[in-house]
């Protein structure tokens, strides 16, 4: 018996956008579940060579949350490529400097290392405050998570 195996392009299925606020959740579980979502792995259409994810928004990413004493000991590091060139950088100083880039460094190491996610990263947007202009996409407040 042969069996026809459905494929899906990005082109045939419909633009969803969601939004997240940080305040609300804690970030890990937060990133999977945006993760998740950008790459489309929330539905049955799902194709891991095709662009099926979701754009995600992202607000209130200075009041990100936490557990346990991640704000005094967890660190971001980063290597400029020279001899004596690594940096890291503490929870607590990203959080006032550049708060979106917790979350969006977070979602980021959690898709797939390829072009095409460099492309679903590209569907991420993240704001500090309460505010976005993407209300014309009419996006779905996300209350509970998916796991």
């Amino acid at each position: 018996m042969k069996t026809k195996t459905t494929r899906f392009r990005a082109q045939d299925v419909p633009e969803r956008w969601y939004v997240y606020d940080a305040s609300k959740h804690v970030l890990g579980r937060m990133a999977a579940d945006i993760a998740t979502r950008l790459m489309g792995k929330d539905l049955p259409t799902y194709t891991r060579e095709e662009l099926t994810g979701a754009h995600v928004v992202v607000i209130n990413a200075t009041e990100a949350r936490f557990t346990g004493k991640k704000a005094e000991v967890k660190f971001y590091a980063k290597f400029s490529g020279y001899p004596g060139g690594r940096y890291e950088h503490t929870l607590d100083m990203l959080k006032e400097a550049r708060p979106h880039d917790i979350v969006k460094q977070a979602v980021r190491r959690m898709l797939p290392k390829s072009t095409l996610a460099r492309t679903m990263i590209g569907r991420l947007k993240v704001y500090g405050g309460a505010e976005h202009p993407h209300s014309a996409q009419k996006p779905v407040l996300v209350e509970k998570l998916i796991r």
